[in-house]
Protein backbone atom coordinates (compact mmCIF):
# COMPACT_ATOMS: atom_id res chain seq x y z
CA UNK A 1 0.00 0.00 0.00
CA UNK A 2 2.80 2.37 0.83
CA UNK A 3 4.53 1.67 -2.48
CA UNK A 4 1.44 2.91 -4.31
CA UNK A 5 0.94 5.86 -1.96
CA UNK A 6 4.12 7.38 -0.48
CA UNK A 7 2.02 9.60 1.80
CA UNK A 8 0.35 6.61 3.51
CA UNK A 9 2.85 6.45 6.44
CA UNK A 10 2.42 10.19 6.99
CA UNK A 11 -1.36 9.77 7.10
CA UNK A 12 -1.07 6.92 9.61
CA UNK A 13 1.17 9.04 11.85
CA UNK A 14 -1.33 11.90 11.63
CA UNK A 15 -4.12 9.60 12.78
CA UNK A 16 -1.97 8.31 15.65
CA UNK A 17 -1.25 11.91 16.68
CA UNK A 18 -4.95 12.82 16.46
CA UNK A 19 -5.86 9.89 18.70
CA UNK A 20 -3.36 11.01 21.31
CA UNK A 21 -4.64 14.59 21.13
CA UNK A 22 -8.23 13.38 21.55
CA UNK A 23 -7.40 11.42 24.70
CA UNK A 24 -5.12 14.24 25.90
CA UNK A 25 -7.94 16.74 25.45
CA UNK A 26 -10.08 14.86 27.93
CA UNK A 27 -7.18 14.37 30.39
CA UNK A 28 -6.04 17.97 30.02
CA UNK A 29 -9.52 19.37 30.52
CA UNK A 30 -9.88 17.43 33.76
CA UNK A 31 -6.63 18.91 35.13
CA UNK A 32 -6.91 22.36 33.49
CA UNK A 33 -7.02 24.17 36.85
CA UNK A 34 -3.74 22.68 38.08
CA UNK A 35 -0.51 24.65 37.87
CA UNK A 36 2.33 23.82 35.49
CA UNK A 37 4.45 20.96 36.82
CA UNK A 38 1.56 19.44 38.73
CA UNK A 39 0.39 17.35 35.75
CA UNK A 40 2.21 14.25 34.60
CA UNK A 41 0.69 14.37 31.11
CA UNK A 42 -1.60 16.78 29.31
CA UNK A 43 -2.79 17.52 25.80
CA UNK A 44 0.65 17.81 24.19
CA UNK A 45 2.15 14.85 26.04
CA UNK A 46 -0.64 12.47 25.09
CA UNK A 47 -0.44 13.65 21.49
CA UNK A 48 3.30 12.96 21.43
CA UNK A 49 2.81 9.54 23.04
CA UNK A 50 0.33 8.59 20.31
CA UNK A 51 2.77 9.83 17.68
CA UNK A 52 5.59 7.89 19.35
CA UNK A 53 3.53 4.71 19.24
CA UNK A 54 2.83 5.18 15.54
CA UNK A 55 6.45 5.99 14.67
CA UNK A 56 7.73 3.03 16.69
CA UNK A 57 5.36 0.68 14.88
CA UNK A 58 6.54 1.94 11.50
CA UNK A 59 10.17 1.49 12.53
CA UNK A 60 9.46 -2.04 13.77
CA UNK A 61 8.68 -3.05 10.19
CA UNK A 62 12.36 -2.61 9.38
CA UNK A 63 13.96 -3.21 12.78
CA UNK A 64 11.75 -6.09 13.86
CA UNK A 65 8.90 -6.49 16.35
CA UNK A 66 11.17 -6.44 19.45
CA UNK A 67 12.01 -2.79 18.70
CA UNK A 68 8.40 -1.81 19.33
CA UNK A 69 8.40 -3.76 22.59
CA UNK A 70 11.57 -2.03 23.84
CA UNK A 71 10.10 1.43 23.15
CA UNK A 72 6.92 0.45 24.97
CA UNK A 73 8.95 -0.70 27.98
CA UNK A 74 10.78 2.62 27.95
CA UNK A 75 7.54 4.62 27.89
CA UNK A 76 6.14 2.49 30.72
CA UNK A 77 9.27 2.93 32.82
CA UNK A 78 9.32 6.70 32.30
CA UNK A 79 5.64 7.00 33.25
CA UNK A 80 6.09 4.88 36.38
CA UNK A 81 9.10 6.96 37.51
CA UNK A 82 7.22 10.22 36.97
CA UNK A 83 4.21 8.99 38.94
CA UNK A 84 6.44 7.68 41.75
CA UNK A 85 8.12 11.05 42.14
CA UNK A 86 4.79 12.83 42.26
CA UNK A 87 3.53 10.38 44.87
CA UNK A 88 6.66 11.00 46.95
CA UNK A 89 5.74 14.67 47.37
CA UNK A 90 2.26 13.79 48.57
CA UNK A 91 0.31 14.20 45.36
CA UNK A 92 -2.64 11.86 44.85
CA UNK A 93 -2.67 10.42 41.35
CA UNK A 94 -4.99 7.73 40.08
CA UNK A 95 -3.50 4.84 38.14
CA UNK A 96 -6.07 5.56 35.41
CA UNK A 97 -3.87 8.18 33.78
CA UNK A 98 -0.86 5.83 33.88
CA UNK A 99 -2.85 3.11 32.11
CA UNK A 100 -4.16 5.71 29.65
CA UNK A 101 -0.61 6.73 28.72
CA UNK A 102 0.31 3.14 27.88
CA UNK A 103 -2.96 2.61 26.01
CA UNK A 104 -2.40 5.77 23.95
CA UNK A 105 0.98 4.42 22.84
CA UNK A 106 -0.54 1.04 21.92
CA UNK A 107 -3.40 2.63 19.96
CA UNK A 108 -0.95 4.76 18.01
CA UNK A 109 1.05 1.65 17.14
CA UNK A 110 -2.15 -0.19 16.19
CA UNK A 111 -3.05 2.47 13.63
CA UNK A 112 0.45 2.53 12.15
CA UNK A 113 0.31 -1.24 11.68
CA UNK A 114 -2.78 -0.85 9.49
CA UNK A 115 -5.61 -1.39 11.98
CA UNK A 116 -7.00 2.11 11.51
CA UNK A 117 -10.70 1.47 12.24
CA UNK A 118 -9.91 -0.67 15.28
CA UNK A 119 -7.46 1.88 16.69
CA UNK A 120 -9.63 4.95 16.18
CA UNK A 121 -12.71 3.18 17.55
CA UNK A 122 -10.79 2.15 20.66
CA UNK A 123 -9.52 5.71 21.08
CA UNK A 124 -13.05 7.13 20.97
CA UNK A 125 -14.33 4.52 23.43
CA UNK A 126 -11.38 5.25 25.74
CA UNK A 127 -12.18 8.97 25.68
CA UNK A 128 -15.85 8.29 26.47
CA UNK A 129 -14.98 6.03 29.39
CA UNK A 130 -12.63 8.67 30.81
CA UNK A 131 -15.17 11.46 30.29
CA UNK A 132 -18.06 9.65 31.98
CA UNK A 133 -16.17 8.92 35.17
CA UNK A 134 -18.64 10.64 37.51
CA UNK A 135 -21.68 9.08 35.86
CA UNK A 136 -20.19 5.58 35.92
CA UNK A 137 -19.14 5.87 39.55
CA UNK A 138 -22.56 7.23 40.51
CA UNK A 139 -24.29 4.34 38.75
CA UNK A 140 -22.01 1.82 40.48
CA UNK A 141 -22.75 3.33 43.90
CA UNK A 142 -26.49 2.90 43.29
CA UNK A 143 -26.12 -0.72 42.12
CA UNK A 144 -27.28 -3.25 44.71
CA UNK A 145 -25.77 -6.68 45.28
CA UNK A 146 -28.94 -8.35 43.98
CA UNK A 147 -28.76 -6.36 40.74
CA UNK A 148 -25.09 -7.20 40.29
CA UNK A 149 -25.76 -10.92 40.77
CA UNK A 150 -28.65 -10.72 38.30
CA UNK A 151 -26.31 -9.21 35.69
CA UNK A 152 -23.81 -12.02 36.23
CA UNK A 153 -26.56 -14.64 35.82
CA UNK A 154 -27.73 -13.04 32.58
CA UNK A 155 -24.17 -13.07 31.25
CA UNK A 156 -23.84 -16.73 32.26
CA UNK A 157 -26.92 -17.92 30.37
CA UNK A 158 -26.27 -15.72 27.32
CA UNK A 159 -22.52 -15.28 26.81
CA UNK A 160 -21.34 -18.59 28.33
CA UNK A 161 -24.10 -21.16 27.78
CA UNK A 162 -25.80 -19.98 24.58
CA UNK A 163 -22.76 -20.12 22.24
CA UNK A 164 -21.85 -23.69 23.22
CA UNK A 165 -25.29 -25.15 22.47
CA UNK A 166 -25.59 -26.99 19.13
CA UNK A 167 -27.45 -25.00 16.48
CA UNK A 168 -29.09 -27.96 14.74
CA UNK A 169 -32.15 -30.14 15.05
CA UNK A 170 -32.58 -33.08 17.44
CA UNK A 171 -35.39 -35.46 18.28
CA UNK A 172 -38.44 -36.32 16.13
CA UNK A 173 -38.27 -34.68 12.69
CA UNK A 174 -35.08 -32.94 13.89
CA UNK A 175 -37.46 -30.29 15.23
CA UNK A 176 -35.80 -29.37 18.52
CA UNK A 177 -32.97 -26.88 18.14
CA UNK A 178 -31.28 -26.37 21.56
CA UNK A 179 -29.72 -23.07 20.48
CA UNK A 180 -33.01 -21.53 19.32
CA UNK A 181 -34.95 -22.74 22.36
CA UNK A 182 -32.33 -21.45 24.80
CA UNK A 183 -32.17 -18.17 22.87
CA UNK A 184 -35.86 -17.73 23.71
CA UNK A 185 -35.06 -18.35 27.38
CA UNK A 186 -32.32 -15.71 27.22
CA UNK A 187 -34.70 -13.32 25.48
CA UNK A 188 -37.37 -13.63 28.17
CA UNK A 189 -34.82 -13.26 30.96
CA UNK A 190 -33.30 -10.26 29.18
CA UNK A 191 -36.68 -8.53 28.92
CA UNK A 192 -37.16 -9.08 32.65
CA UNK A 193 -33.71 -7.63 33.35
CA UNK A 194 -34.07 -4.60 31.03
CA UNK A 195 -37.59 -3.90 32.24
CA UNK A 196 -36.44 -3.78 35.86
CA UNK A 197 -33.76 -1.18 35.14
CA UNK A 198 -35.96 0.85 32.80
CA UNK A 199 -38.53 1.08 35.59
CA UNK A 200 -35.84 1.99 38.10
CA UNK A 201 -34.25 4.66 35.89
CA UNK A 202 -37.25 6.13 34.05
CA UNK A 203 -39.90 5.40 36.68
CA UNK A 204 -42.70 2.81 36.55
CA UNK A 205 -44.71 4.60 33.86
CA UNK A 206 -42.06 5.30 31.25
CA UNK A 207 -40.02 2.19 32.05
CA UNK A 208 -42.93 -0.21 31.50
CA UNK A 209 -43.95 1.42 28.21
CA UNK A 210 -40.40 1.66 26.83
CA UNK A 211 -39.79 -2.00 27.59
CA UNK A 212 -43.11 -2.97 25.98
CA UNK A 213 -42.43 -1.01 22.81
CA UNK A 214 -38.99 -2.57 22.41
CA UNK A 215 -40.30 -6.07 23.14
CA UNK A 216 -43.03 -5.65 20.51
CA UNK A 217 -40.36 -5.79 17.82
CA UNK A 218 -38.72 -8.87 19.36
CA UNK A 219 -41.20 -11.01 21.30
CA UNK A 220 -44.53 -9.72 22.60
CA UNK A 221 -45.18 -13.23 23.97
CA UNK A 222 -42.11 -13.03 26.18
CA UNK A 223 -43.15 -9.64 27.51
CA UNK A 224 -46.72 -10.85 28.14
CA UNK A 225 -45.31 -13.71 30.20
CA UNK A 226 -43.08 -11.38 32.21
CA UNK A 227 -45.74 -8.71 32.88
CA UNK A 228 -48.37 -11.33 33.73
CA UNK A 229 -46.01 -12.79 36.31
CA UNK A 230 -45.25 -9.29 37.62
CA UNK A 231 -48.95 -8.43 37.94
CA UNK A 232 -49.36 -10.99 40.71
CA UNK A 233 -47.07 -9.03 43.03
CA UNK A 234 -47.78 -5.51 41.69
CA UNK A 235 -51.54 -5.11 41.90
CA UNK A 236 -51.01 -1.33 41.99
CA UNK A 237 -49.62 -1.46 38.42
CA UNK A 238 -52.40 -3.43 36.68
CA UNK A 239 -53.43 -0.59 34.37
CA UNK A 240 -49.84 0.24 33.50
CA UNK A 241 -48.78 -3.38 32.94
CA UNK A 242 -51.88 -4.02 30.82
CA UNK A 243 -51.02 -0.99 28.71
CA UNK A 244 -47.52 -2.37 28.25
CA UNK A 245 -48.76 -5.79 27.13
CA UNK A 246 -51.20 -4.20 24.68
CA UNK A 247 -48.48 -1.98 23.22
CA UNK A 248 -46.24 -5.01 22.66
CA UNK A 249 -49.09 -7.05 21.17
CA UNK A 250 -50.22 -4.17 18.95
CA UNK A 251 -46.69 -3.63 17.64
CA UNK A 252 -46.68 -7.21 16.35
CA UNK A 253 -49.17 -6.45 13.55
CA UNK A 254 -47.21 -3.67 11.78
CA UNK A 255 -44.14 -5.90 12.09
CA UNK A 256 -45.96 -8.76 10.35
CA UNK A 257 -47.20 -6.42 7.62
CA UNK A 258 -43.71 -5.06 7.03
CA UNK A 259 -42.06 -8.49 6.79
CA UNK A 260 -44.76 -9.94 4.51
CA UNK A 261 -44.66 -6.91 2.22
CA UNK A 262 -40.89 -7.06 1.89
CA UNK A 263 -41.10 -10.70 0.81
CA UNK A 264 -44.14 -10.26 -1.45
CA UNK A 265 -45.34 -6.66 -2.11
CA UNK A 266 -48.59 -8.03 -3.58
CA UNK A 267 -49.74 -8.95 -0.06
CA UNK A 268 -49.79 -5.36 1.18
CA UNK A 269 -53.17 -4.39 -0.25
CA UNK A 270 -55.03 -7.37 1.22
CA UNK A 271 -53.18 -7.42 4.55
CA UNK A 272 -52.84 -3.71 5.36
CA UNK A 273 -56.43 -2.86 6.38
CA UNK A 274 -57.01 -5.81 8.78
CA UNK A 275 -53.63 -5.20 10.43
CA UNK A 276 -54.35 -1.48 10.73
CA UNK A 277 -57.72 -2.08 12.35
CA UNK A 278 -56.26 -4.51 14.90
CA UNK A 279 -53.37 -2.20 15.71
CA UNK A 280 -55.57 0.87 16.25
CA UNK A 281 -58.02 -0.96 18.52
CA UNK A 282 -55.26 -2.39 20.71
CA UNK A 283 -53.33 0.89 20.91
CA UNK A 284 -56.51 2.77 21.80
CA UNK A 285 -57.13 0.45 24.75
CA UNK A 286 -53.47 0.80 25.78
CA UNK A 287 -53.82 4.59 25.73
CA UNK A 288 -56.91 4.42 27.94
CA UNK A 289 -55.14 2.21 30.51
CA UNK A 290 -52.05 4.39 30.44
CA UNK A 291 -54.08 7.56 31.10
CA UNK A 292 -55.85 5.82 33.98
CA UNK A 293 -52.53 4.68 35.44
CA UNK A 294 -51.26 8.27 35.40
CA UNK A 295 -53.98 9.19 37.90
CA UNK A 296 -52.70 6.72 40.52
CA UNK A 297 -50.03 7.82 43.02
CA UNK A 298 -46.43 6.93 42.09
CA UNK A 299 -45.07 3.75 43.64
CA UNK A 300 -41.59 2.64 44.60
CA UNK A 301 -39.88 0.45 42.04
CA UNK A 302 -37.82 -1.25 44.70
CA UNK A 303 -40.85 -3.47 45.42
CA UNK A 304 -39.82 -5.38 42.31
CA UNK A 305 -37.17 -7.25 44.24
CA UNK A 306 -35.80 -9.60 41.57
CA UNK A 307 -34.24 -8.01 38.46
CA UNK A 308 -33.92 -11.38 36.68
CA UNK A 309 -36.76 -13.92 36.63
CA UNK A 310 -35.34 -17.23 35.40
CA UNK A 311 -38.16 -19.63 36.38
CA UNK A 312 -40.78 -18.15 33.99
CA UNK A 313 -38.18 -18.08 31.21
CA UNK A 314 -37.27 -21.75 31.73
CA UNK A 315 -40.95 -22.71 31.85
CA UNK A 316 -41.63 -20.93 28.57
CA UNK A 317 -38.65 -22.67 26.97
CA UNK A 318 -40.19 -26.05 27.84
CA UNK A 319 -43.59 -25.02 26.50
CA UNK A 320 -41.99 -23.76 23.29
CA UNK A 321 -40.24 -27.10 22.71
CA UNK A 322 -43.57 -28.94 23.12
CA UNK A 323 -45.35 -26.62 20.70
CA UNK A 324 -42.61 -27.00 18.08
CA UNK A 325 -43.02 -30.78 18.18
CA UNK A 326 -46.79 -30.41 17.86
CA UNK A 327 -46.41 -28.10 14.84
CA UNK A 328 -44.12 -30.56 13.07
CA UNK A 329 -46.52 -33.41 13.78
CA UNK A 330 -49.44 -31.52 12.21
CA UNK A 331 -47.34 -30.61 9.18
CA UNK A 332 -46.25 -34.25 8.75
CA UNK A 333 -49.81 -35.55 9.12
CA UNK A 334 -51.73 -33.11 6.90
CA UNK A 335 -49.15 -31.71 4.50
CA UNK A 336 -50.02 -28.71 2.34
CA UNK A 337 -53.77 -29.33 2.66
CA UNK A 338 -53.60 -28.46 6.33
CA UNK A 339 -52.14 -24.97 5.78
CA UNK A 340 -54.72 -23.22 7.97
CA UNK A 341 -54.44 -25.79 10.74
CA UNK A 342 -50.69 -25.47 10.56
CA UNK A 343 -50.98 -21.67 10.74
CA UNK A 344 -53.16 -21.99 13.83
CA UNK A 345 -50.80 -24.46 15.52
CA UNK A 346 -47.70 -22.43 14.60
CA UNK A 347 -49.33 -19.27 15.93
CA UNK A 348 -49.44 -20.82 19.39
CA UNK A 349 -45.68 -20.44 19.72
CA UNK A 350 -44.62 -17.70 17.32
CA UNK A 351 -46.25 -15.91 14.40
CA UNK A 352 -43.07 -14.94 12.57
CA UNK A 353 -41.99 -18.34 11.14
CA UNK A 354 -45.39 -19.15 9.64
CA UNK A 355 -45.78 -15.58 8.31
CA UNK A 356 -42.44 -15.81 6.53
CA UNK A 357 -43.29 -19.23 5.10
CA UNK A 358 -46.72 -18.18 3.79
CA UNK A 359 -45.36 -14.97 2.29
CA UNK A 360 -42.75 -16.97 0.38
CA UNK A 361 -45.32 -19.58 -0.71
CA UNK A 362 -47.63 -16.84 -2.02
CA UNK A 363 -45.00 -16.01 -4.64
CA UNK A 364 -44.87 -19.59 -5.93
CA UNK A 365 -47.70 -22.00 -5.18
CA UNK A 366 -50.14 -20.38 -2.76
CA UNK A 367 -52.67 -17.68 -3.58
CA UNK A 368 -52.29 -14.28 -1.95
CA UNK A 369 -55.75 -14.56 -0.37
CA UNK A 370 -54.94 -17.91 1.20
CA UNK A 371 -51.60 -16.61 2.47
CA UNK A 372 -53.24 -13.54 4.00
CA UNK A 373 -55.89 -15.67 5.70
CA UNK A 374 -53.23 -18.03 7.03
CA UNK A 375 -51.23 -15.13 8.46
CA UNK A 376 -54.36 -13.68 10.08
CA UNK A 377 -55.19 -17.05 11.62
CA UNK A 378 -51.66 -17.37 13.02
CA UNK A 379 -51.72 -13.80 14.36
CA UNK A 380 -55.18 -14.29 15.87
CA UNK A 381 -54.21 -17.56 17.57
CA UNK A 382 -51.01 -16.01 18.86
CA UNK A 383 -52.98 -13.06 20.22
CA UNK A 384 -55.50 -15.43 21.81
CA UNK A 385 -52.67 -17.36 23.46
CA UNK A 386 -51.24 -14.15 24.94
CA UNK A 387 -54.63 -13.05 26.25
CA UNK A 388 -55.11 -16.48 27.86
CA UNK A 389 -51.61 -16.30 29.30
CA UNK A 390 -52.38 -12.93 30.86
CA UNK A 391 -55.59 -14.27 32.41
CA UNK A 392 -54.12 -17.55 33.71
CA UNK A 393 -50.68 -16.43 34.88
CA UNK A 394 -51.58 -12.91 36.01
CA UNK A 395 -54.21 -11.62 38.34
CA UNK A 396 -57.81 -11.84 37.06
CA UNK A 397 -58.19 -8.05 37.02
CA UNK A 398 -55.04 -7.70 34.95
CA UNK A 399 -55.95 -10.59 32.64
CA UNK A 400 -59.36 -9.14 31.80
CA UNK A 401 -57.81 -5.77 31.03
CA UNK A 402 -55.62 -7.50 28.45
CA UNK A 403 -58.03 -10.13 27.11
CA UNK A 404 -61.06 -7.98 26.24
CA UNK A 405 -59.25 -5.53 23.89
CA UNK A 406 -57.33 -8.37 22.25
CA UNK A 407 -60.47 -10.42 21.59
CA UNK A 408 -62.19 -7.36 20.14
CA UNK A 409 -59.20 -6.71 17.88
CA UNK A 410 -59.19 -10.33 16.65
CA UNK A 411 -62.88 -10.22 15.76
CA UNK A 412 -62.56 -6.84 14.03
CA UNK A 413 -59.48 -7.91 12.08
CA UNK A 414 -61.03 -11.13 10.76
CA UNK A 415 -64.28 -9.34 9.87
CA UNK A 416 -62.32 -6.66 8.00
CA UNK A 417 -60.34 -9.28 6.10
CA UNK A 418 -63.45 -11.09 4.90
CA UNK A 419 -65.17 -7.82 3.93
CA UNK A 420 -62.12 -6.86 1.87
Amino acid sequence: MEADNPLAPLLLLAIALAQGLLIGLERGWKSRTEEEGQRIAGLRTFGLIGLLGGASALLSRDLGTPALGFVFIGVAAAAIVAYSRQAAVGADFSITSLVTILLTFVLGALVALGHVVLGTSAAVITTLLLGFKDELHGWMRRLTRTELQAAFKLLLISVVLLPVLPNRGFGPWQALNPYEIWWMVVLIAGISFCGYFMMKIAGPGKGVLLTALAAGFVSSTALTLEYSHLSRSRTDLHDLLAAGVLIACGTMFPRILLVATIINPAMFQALALPMLVMTLLIFTAALIYWRRSAETPPVAVEKVSNPLELKPALFFGGVLAAVILLSKWVEELLGEQGIYILAAVSGIADVDPISLSLARMSKVSLGVGAAVLGILIAASVNTLVKSTMALVIGRAAFGLRVMLPLLLAIAAGIATAFSV
